[in-house]
């Protein structure tokens, strides 16, 4: 079976999807491509023989296109999730899955009231080998009980309009997923700390930041945030066990010695760190759809906790208290109790 994928968002990364889903996904096909702006549209559609449709709405309806994928402005995001459901057809969401908790919570009980999962939200951090590697460890009790959790997020440099809230909301929103995930549990509070910032910043920005988070198991995990590290593009996690510790690898890349020095390559950007966890992420959603099975990745309830979580972070920021996050209880549809 094929699956036929109409893309909403025709950006960067709607470019970047289509690409894959085109040339490394086996068992996918782009059928018809909408964004704001119907020449990017066009530029998009026309290399993979598909069509430009008029909007979201128009996308979702078409008789070729079986499952959508958002990768549209954030604040659009929404509508679009809200129509596929609608619709009855799955929905992959880059994150945001909403900007609001309000529109989270409208998703959430649109996809219960539907009655089987459709939506999947884009964090591809649990499809990267490593940490796919440490969840498994901390799953069979190898470190024991998890009790610290040590994280750091480093750019080189980050453009004059990021804003301090993006820290939160742009960048350690991949730790508050991932840390979720891998350790099965619930962040219940967030505080910022800001240490001396960093001269290579623009001046309305606080960098570096310090993320503590609590889980409702009593876990605590601090974050690095440093977006005007310099050096490169790099992430870091250490989960401390009471029998033990698990370390996130770095990418594998070769030992060079010359001239009294070893060295290893840092990467610069996402893109390359994080290539490989978007092509299993693509390929397990499609091979899912293929077999007519529920999604299997991060889900709605995932995506509305990912939202009020930084929410409640850059509230922390701002305030400089700590900030309890108040989730709704999670319903049974998504493994609650609630």
């Amino acid at each position: 079976m094929t699956v036929r994928v109409g893309v909403i968002g025709a950006g960067w990364i709607g470019h970047e999807h289509i690409r894959r889903l085109t040339h490394t996904v086996t068992g996918a096909r782009v059928t018809a491509v909408t964004d704001i702006d119907a020449a990017r549209a066009e530029e998009a559609a026309a290399p993979v023989g598909a069509r430009v449709c008029a909007s979201g709405a128009e996308l979702i309806a078409a008789d070729d296109v079986d499952a959508v994928l958002v990768t549209s402005w954030g604040p659009t995001h929404a509508e679009h999730v809200l129509t596929a459901i609608a619709a009855g057809k799955p929905v992959f969401c880059e994150k945001p899955l909403a900007t609001t908790a309000e529109d989270c919570l409208r998703i959430v009980e649109a996809e219960t009231a539907h009655g089987r999962r459709l939506v999947q939200v884009g964090f591809m951090r649990r499809y990267d080998a490593g940490f796919r590697e440490m969840k498994q460890v901390i799953d069979a009790g190898r470190i024991g009980e998890p009790l610290i959790v040590h994280c750091a997020h480093r750019n080189p440099t980050v453009p004059e309009s990021y804003t301090s809230a993006m820290a939160a909301l742009d960048t350690a929103v991949h730790e508050v997923d991932v840390l979720r995930w891998l350790l099965d549990d619930e962040i219940v509070s967030t505080q910022v700390l800001t240490p001396r910032a960093t001269s290579k910043r623009f001046a309305h920005l606080k960098d570096p930041q310090i993320m503590l988070f609590e889980t409702a198991k009593g876990v605590r995990i601090d974050l690095e945030v440093f977006v005007n590290c310099q050096y490169g593009y790099d992430i870091q996690c250490e989960a401390v066990g009471e029998e033990g510790l698990v370390r996130l690898p770095d990418p594998a890349t070769v030992g060079v010695r010359t001239a009294a020095q070893h060295s290893t390559e840092v990467l610069t950007d996402w893109v390359s760190r994080f290539r490989d966890a978007f092509d299993t992420e693509f390929r397990e959603w499609i091979d899912g759809l293929a077999a007519l099975a529920e999604p299997t990745g991060p889900s709605a309830w995932d995506g509305y906790a990912a939202t009020v979580i930084t929410a409640a972070t850059v509230e922390a920021l701002e305030s400089g208290r700590v900030v309890a996050t108040d989730l709704k209880p999670r319903p049974a549809f998504y493994g609650g109790t609630a």
